[in-house]
């Protein structure tokens, strides 16, 4: 075996390793403050339904102190989710650009890294806005409020319906593909922070309907959690990945008319 390949293995194994790393601490965490969450208890809503304390401040705690509070739970988060994903589209990445010596590519993998979930992070604060928002109305109209968990499976049901559109499909395949075959990065800053934000814009994107069921099934739920995980994980790195995310879609159709159903008192 040449010595480049045993270079390219250690470099791989090392990759791996701290990747697995990241992943377990960041889901460490994320277990921890699910419990911890989960300890502070659930609001009963008019409708049957509990609020969630993520988008409610603690006694004493400003509105900016609550946004911060819920975009660090946020990171680590979207962390232990997209990391199983992601990885192999940064090691992609490491083999597009090459040939740099490896405390300056590790830099830029990083730098990549960076980029996807500054991201993810601007996807948080938008979801906490709006998540902030719709619970002071659903909190003042107890019309809103009984309605809430039909507009749960409606939510639901659209979701699984995007994932069967040409739109997801071309996010998808810009997600597992990229960089692509034969194409060489430029080993700079600039390109690695660029090429971090168009995997982020295109991973968003691609995640928004699975992203957005979590949302409304318990942003905090960890079961609803490592569901999520597991199928954009599977659709990302699955051979078949656009048949897999039908199939997602087809389940998550399925649920969303359960939901409706027994919200409506039908089911």
């Amino acid at each position: 075996m040449s010595r480049c390949m045993v270079s390219e293995q250690a470099s791989q194994r090392a990759f791996f390793g701290i990747s697995a790393l990241l992943f377990a601490a960041s889901a460490v965490v994320t277990i921890v403050e699910c419990a911890s969450m989960s300890a502070m208890g659930e609001m009963t809503m008019p409708g049957g339904w509990t609020m969630s304390m993520a988008w409610m401040r603690m006694p004493g705690q400003t509105w900016l102190g609550a946004a911060a509070s819920f975009l660090g739970m946020w990171v680590v988060m979207m962390v232990a989710m997209m990391l199983p994903s992601l990885a192999p589209m940064l090691w992609r990445y490491r083999q597009a650009v090459g040939g740099t010596g490896e405390t300056p590519l590790g830099w830029l993998t990083a730098l990549v890294g960076v980029g996807y979930f500054f991201v993810w992070t601007a996807f948080g604060m938008v979801v906490y806005v709006l998540g902030v928002a719709l619970t002071a109305l659903a909190m003042q109209s107890t019309t809103l409020a009984h309605a809430v968990p039909v507009a749960v499976g409606v939510v639901v049901l659209i979701a699984g319906a995007i994932q069967f559109t040409a739109w997801k499909q071309h996010h998808l395949a810009c997600c597992r593909e990229a960089p692509g075959r034969g194409v060489t990065l430029p080993p700079n800053a600039r390109s690695a922070w660029r090429h971090g934000l168009r995997l982020g814009l295109h991973c968003s994107t691609c995640c928004a309907g699975l992203t957005a069921i979590l949302l409304v099934v318990g942003v905090m739920d960890l079961r609803a959690m490592a569901i999520v995980t597991a199928a954009i994980t599977v659709e990302r790195l699955a051979p078949a990945g656009g048949r897999f995310a039908r199939g997602i879609g087809a389940v998550a159709v399925g649920a969303g008319l359960l939901l409706i159903a027994r919200a409506a008192g039908l089911g």
